[in-house]
């Protein structure tokens, strides 16, 4: 294992939504407070679009994902904020974590001050960032001109769309800003690519500190197709999405499961799934690529 070799970057820095940001952020908890984890925000389906729904918020889901596959286990807390509720009433479906977070952005003056409390409370040493503590939700702009409003109905889309967009354009969190700013590293993906990962390059100051970042840029692509119009898009497809939105060639290392595909040597194939879930990177054979990669350069 090669995981003391990432022990030399002092700050890395991850972007994405819940599932693929949660397993790389897993992957590198050995970090600790020296890796930083900036969430996607804009989710309103399921028990997060149901809160979403009546009371005007940040989509919690995936930041509580991300805190549920970093809390030590087994332990009360993480069974309590793991627990779906069950039964022929309005909590049906709903994530207690999902409400206890939202109690505590009642209680505390912002949601940052929310997530710190439950890392405390679970024992996480990584960094956990919204990409804005300000409510918005993805829309998409489809090539007959009609707005798709929503992250769902985005993954419900038949086609690629010719444009994505926050609504309303909020601000970054000024911690996620400072955190790109010092980073050596930053990690892109993976995750559902139109709605879990491009969300926070949305954001103007994001794109803007990443344009401005001296830092390896790194891109996992994902490990299975996706079940919506993103998985029309190729390798070469999503690069060019990320370098548009940063407003530079931003990424210059891929990590990539599967068969090669000569599209540049800044490619890297490595075996990365998951002997539980073909859907999921192995978090040591992730953390290993990762290191080989960056030994590289």
């Amino acid at each position: 294992m090669m995981n003391q070799d990432l022990h030399q970057y002092s700050h890395v820095v991850a972007l994405g939504g819940g599932h693929g940001l949660g397993r790389v952020l897993a992957a590198l908890s050995f970090l600790g407070p020296k890796l930083t984890g900036i969430v996607t925000t804009t989710d309103n389906g399921g028990s997060t679009g149901r809160i979403r729904q009546d009371e005007t918020t940040i989509a919690w889901g995936d930041l509580r994902n991300c805190l549920s596959q970093l809390a030590h286990r087994p332990s009360i807390g993480t069974m309590l904020f793991d627990h779906r509720f069950n039964g022929d009433n309005e909590l049906n479906g709903h994530n207690l974590g999902n409400i206890i977070m939202y109690a505590l952005e009642q209680l505390c003056v912002r949601p940052m001050e929310a997530i710190k409390l439950i890392r405390t409370i679970l024992k996480i040493d990584t960094r956990i960032i919204p990409m804005s503590e300000e409510p918005a939700h993805l829309t998409a702009l489809n090539f007959e001109g009609k707005t798709i409003f929503g992250e769902t109905n985005v993954d419900g889309m038949k086609e690629v769309p010719s444009s994505l967009a926050v609504e309303p354009q909020v601000a970054a969190t000024c911690e996620a800003i400072q955190a790109i700013n010092k980073a050596e590293m930053i990690i892109i993906g993976p995750g559902s690519f139109l709605t879990s990962v491009l969300p926070p390059l949305l954001l103007p100051e994001i794109s803007k500190a990443i344009q401005q970042s001296s830092a390896q840029i790194v891109f996992i692509d994902n490990l299975t197709n996706e079940l919506c119009a993103a998985n029309a898009l190729k390798l070469e497809d999503k690069i060019n999405w990320i370098n548009q939105l940063v407003g530079r060639d931003a990424v210059n290392n891929v990590i990539s499961h599967g068969d090669s595909i000569d599209i540049g040597e800044f490619v890297s194939y490595f075996p990365l799934v998951s002997d539980h879930h073909a859907g999921l990177h192995n978090k040591i054979l992730l953390a290993d690529a990762l290191a080989s990669v960056m030994k590289k350069l």
